[in-house]
């Protein structure tokens, strides 16, 4: 691996992020396999390089957007379908996801009939001015402690509130197709999953009490990434989701999810080169050529821990891994072990990370981002 990694260096330069594709297809599949009743919608949010996009099309993917562009990033997929066809293959192929569209996206997004999700009245009023041809999805708030990303403080409407949000719908001659939930991203707390589709299942089934014919249980995303060996099993969750799902919901409904995280972020790798190096108050100091600005802003954005090899071995010191820009703010980590002696001009590893960074990468201090390789 170091020999391939050094030729694409050779070839490339540096920071280096490379993007494995079978990777992708491998946890696609796998995610398939164990929930085999949920169709994945790839969160287009977590990479939206174009070719992720493509490559789990073709896999069989949908997706979930969170704006107009990303929507037409997929949307470009199937706009050569028949009409007939086309219809049919926007929800089946996208949702968004995003509760809350400004009246503008919501306009441009109406000749396409859009599947999208709400949790307020105001949203229903933009949607019945702007986009009344949309499906609708309600968002509700559930459990999400222990998460890495938490997202019940923006997201989704309580459960005492949801019955009435999905008459006042109705009422203004909207159709709510289904539910939806986010447990927050990461998440290890497997109770959170439990709880949220106990919550749904019984707002579900008092839908249907009333009349309403709900159709979709969105499940979101959450998926935990194995970071590290703590993280407990995506096989055990699945499970766990696959036995609740079949128990608390019927077999004419379509069940969804929203993975992310779980799909790319172990498909990609970083190599940084270190150049710069200082001893500040008795620690190891190296500067790299990325930063929190760039492919590590998942630092600052999505509460990631960072990891470091170094291509040379030698004993390991705790030591600092800042990023090239003037601002201090700019600091990966101040404890990652690695060798003392390492040298500018020297290659630094990371892995698992693939999501929420080149997705969210800036040109702060007038830095560029890495260079993206895909290995196909």
């Amino acid at each position: 691996m170091k020999k391939d990694l050094l030729q694409l260096i050779k070839k490339h330069g540096t920071p280096l992020f490379i993007l494995d594709h079978n990777i992708l297809r491998e946890n696609y599949r796998m995610f398939k396999k164990h929930l085999p009743r949920v169709q994945c919608y790839y969160a287009v949010k977590a990479n939206s390089h174009p070719e992720i996009i493509k490559t789990l099309f073709n896999e069989g993917s949908s997706f979930d957007v969170a704006s107009y562009n990303e929507f037409m990033q997929v949307y470009k997929y199937i706009k050569h379908f028949e009409k007939k066809d086309k219809e049919f293959f926007i929800w089946d192929k996208i949702i968004f996801s995003n509760t809350i569209k400004d009246c503008d996206t919501l306009r441009k997004v109406k000749r396409y009939r859009p599947l999208v999700t709400f949790d307020n009245s105001e949203e229903l009023k933009k949607i019945k001015a702007h986009c009344v041809t949309a499906g609708l999805v309600l968002r509700l708030k559930v459990p999400d402690t222990g998460s890495q990303v938490e997202m019940s403080s923006k997201f989704g409407i309580d459960q005492g509130e949801a019955h009435s949000l999905i008459r006042q719908a109705f009422d203004a001659g909207l159709v709510v197709e289904g539910l939806s939930f986010h447990v927050g991203s990461q998440c290890t707390n497997f109770d959170n999953y439990t709880a949220a589709l106990n919550i749904t299942a019984d707002i579900f089934h008092d839908a249907r009490k009333k009349g309403y014919d709900l159709k979709i249980i969105d499940i979101g995303g959450g998926f935990p990434v194995p970071y590290d060996e703590q993280v407990p099993k995506f096989e055990a969750l699945a499970n766990i989701i696959a036995a609740e799902c079949d128990r608390l919901f019927p077999q004419d409904i379509e069940i969804i999810a929203e993975p992310g995280r779980f799909i790319v972020a172990t498909a990609a790798v970083l190599i940084s080169e270190i150049i710069g190096k200082a001893r500040r108050d008795g620690k190891v100091f190296y500067h790299i050529n990325d930063g929190v600005y760039h492919t590590f802003s998942g630092v600052v954005y999505d509460h990631w821990i960072p990891n470091f090899r170094s291509f040379k071995r030698g004993k390991e010191e705790v030591c600092a891994v800042v990023g090239p820009t003037c601002d201090s703010f700019d600091k990966i980590s101040l404890s990652v072990q690695l060798p003392p002696n390492l040298e500018i001009g020297d290659y630094l590893l990371t892995e698992n990370i693939g999501a929420y960074s080149v997705a969210s990468t800036t040109k702060f201090n007038g830095f560029y981002g890495a260079t993206i390789v895909h290995r196909t």
